[in-house]
């Protein structure tokens, strides 16, 4: 019952895999090169090295579920972004497919569907973003696709809103409360081919995402 915690470096990952480890959901942490490995060692934290831009199969062994929290990150140009956030979200949904894992969970963005609504530079992004969520639906692995307003570095408050009707248009939401959200979800395996936006809310998370 192992997840696959892939993009588990990332701001967002780092917190779901120690919340998770904390809670004793058993994960695995997929990172990019060893030199990353010392801060998942440290908590306790199984790693695979694996990348995305490469064959990473044998990081899908012996877990049935994988969380795709991957990114190419704002440093980046369109072509990091059509091959991490587009290609490799792809892949990842085939090879949970063709290994038959139970479920693959996708961290998204709310509002991927209108692109061309979104900043210039934003665009590339959400585009990869809509077309990545377009194919999960369409592959033959249940899903659970996760939408999360503009992220913040704000504190983990555990409430959460999943429309912008409940947060008077307030479209912000914190990493940790993401994460919070995310660990969650690992632990309900019978909420499948489901999404949901994600924002700061009043609401506890199992409230708002059900249970």
């Amino acid at each position: 019952m192992t997840t696959l915690v892939i993009g588990a470096n990332g701001q967002i990952g780092r917190q779901v895999c120690a919340i998770a480890h904390r809670q004793g959901h058993p994960i695995r942490a997929m990172i990019r090169s060893a030199e990353q490995r010392d801060w998942f060692e440290q908590q306790g934290i199984e790693t695979v090295v694996a990348d995305l831009e490469d064959d990473f199969a044998s990081a899908f062994e012996g877990c049935d579920q994988v969380l795709f929290t991957a990114g190419s990150g704002p440093n980046t140009g369109p072509d990091k972004t059509l091959l991490i956030d587009l290609y490799a979200a792809t892949r990842v949904a085939d090879e949970a497919s063709r290994q038959g894992l139970d479920r693959m969970l996708m961290v998204s963005a709310m509002r991927a569907e209108q692109p061309l609504q979104a900043p210039e530079k934003l665009r590339p992004y959400m585009a990869a973003k809509f077309a990545a969520d377009a194919y999960l639906r369409s592959s033959k692995v249940d899903h659970v696709i996760v939408k999360p307003g503009r992220l913040t570095d704000d504190d983990a408050t555990g409430r959460v809103a999943t429309s912008l009707d409940e947060t008077g248009g307030n479209n912000q939401i914190s990493r940790a409360n993401v994460a919070q959200a995310l660990v969650y979800l690992l632990g309900q395996r019978k909420i499948r081919n489901h999404e949901t936006v994600l924002l700061d809310g009043e609401r506890e998370i199992a409230e708002a995402l059900g249970d």
